[in-house]
């Protein structure tokens, strides 16, 4: 009955017809009833967008993405039959993520690809809005990356996994289970701590994580994203 009430608050031809059954809503109480609605349309809508970010020890879902060539690459493609996964948010113009990890990362693919009979995949991805496909591609040669680095043009990818900086590291088992998320290791210079090394050596022998070591902040150029209208409020 108060659904009816609504909508005659708006026909007032209709409204005359209910009003012997219904309680009389006044103007104000019609405009009420337009905010709660519109309250209530909008918490929906937030609570689908904070769903849409993978959480740690959840399936990761698939993704297509091009790269500096144009050609399309899938997720679930990549990492089939792998014992596991490296996404890697990278930039061409963070002196952290170029000047200290790039040849870091290098040495990681190197010693991942050689040293197991199932090699790592090692997936790059970047999502700086500024940063075009023509750097991408310099970027990739200068430091004979031996993995793709993707395109995420409306940083999709990065919002779905929560990624911040660059460099910044989201490791999936075999199954595609987020199962660590942070930066590479303790330090830009000299690093003392390597958080990816060891979370890798433990899903490839298919040990768990510790719970404290599953996620580490990780230090960098922050990701800088497009504006979208539905999201962003800043003036």
């Amino acid at each position: 009955m108060q659904n009816l009430s609504l909508f005659t608050c708006f026909f007032s031809k209709d409204r005359r017809l209910a009003e012997k059954g219904l309680r009389v809503f006044t103007p104000f109480r019609c405009l009420y009833a337009v905010i709660v609605i519109f309250i209530g349309m909008t918490a929906v809508g937030v609570t689908k967008e904070q769903s849409e970010k993978v959480e740690l020890d959840t399936i990761v879902k698939d993704f297509t993405l091009k790269d500096a060539d144009g050609a399309s690459h899938a997720l679930y493609q990549l990492s089939e039959e792998k014992p596991a996964t490296v996404v890697l948010f990278l930039a061409t113009q963070c002196p952290i993520a170029t000047d200290y990890y790039a040849e870091r990362i290098v040495a990681l693919v190197k010693t991942y690809n050689e040293a197991h009979e199932k090699k790592v995949q090692f997936i790059g991805i970047n999502s700086n809005k500024q940063e075009t496909i023509e750097e991408i591609a310099k970027y990739s040669k200068k430091y004979g990356f031996q993995f793709p680095v993707l395109k995420d043009p409306e940083n999709k990818i990065a919002d779905y996994f929560g990624a911040k900086r660059t460099p910044e590291v989201f490791l999936l088992d075999t199954e595609r289970i987020l199962r660590y998320a942070g930066a590479i290791d303790n330090s830009p210079k000299e690093p003392t701590k390597h958080y990816l090394k060891d979370a890798l050596d433990l899903v490839i022998a298919g040990k768990d994580i510790p719970k404290k070591s599953k996620k580490t902040r990780a230090v960098g150029c922050t990701i800088k994203r497009v504006r979208k209208k539905d999201v962003d409020r800043t003036p």
